[in-house]
């Protein structure tokens, strides 16, 4: 290896180390992130939200979709975005995935967007599968080594920590809510429905 790409090298090992103490493996998930006054507000079942006038907009979130076309977060401002981080080879997220799949249809047309962050499935075959196995319609942007979900979320915000998790933009873009757990349909409404009636 040479000297110019050893550094590179380093920083891509920390960088997955990082990634993997900060996901736990397809679990149900731990406390909020961040420290000191968060603003968090933690309902039953395991879902944090956050007051509208207290919420932080995530960092960069865009890549390859599966299907290996460009996709921004970004792009779906003034829309509410449900993103979904998943990976075929984990059990919960196969437990959900049905009513992911319904309640993006049965929302769509209240402007809400699915997307999901497909993570540590080294190659797409598996979770192309898992799409087509479980009606997923909606796309989900490729993270093989979790570079989105260690980036793309500010410290101190509702991050995801846990796969499945499942993180909730209003329609300014900003995170609204967060839950570290498999979640079904009612689970979801709960989540979205408040976030499609606010003002």
């Amino acid at each position: 290896m040479s000297l110019s790409r050893a550094p590179r090298a380093a920083l891509l090992t920390a960088l997955v180390a990082a990634g993997a103490l900060t996901l736990s493996a397809c679990g149900e998930g731990g406390k909020s992130g961040g420290g000191g006054d968060t603003n968090f507000v933690t309902g039953s079942g395991g879902i944090d939200t956050v007051a509208k006038g207290e919420r932080q907009a995530p960092h960069a979130l865009k890549g390859e979709t599966l299907e290996g076309e460009p996709l921004d977060v970004a792009d779906l401002k003034g829309k509410i975005v449900v993103m979904n981080v998943w990976g075929s080879w984990c059990p919960p997220c196969r437990s959900e995935a049905p009513y992911f799949a319904k309640v993006a249809k049965e929302t769509k047309a209240k402007g809400v967007e699915f997307v999901g962050i497909n993570t540590r499935d080294s190659k797409k075959e598996p979770a192309l599968a898992f799409e087509k196995d479980y009606g997923i319609e909606y796309p989900s942007l490729y993270d093989p080594i979790g570079k989105l979900i260690v980036n793309g979320f500010p410290k101190g915000s509702l991050n995801p920590q846990a796969i499945p998790s499942t993180i909730v933009l209003d329609r300014d873009g900003k995170i609204a809510a967060r839950s570290l757990k498999a979640l079904d349909d009612e689970e979801l409404h709960k989540i979205i429905d408040p976030l499609i009636a606010e003002k």
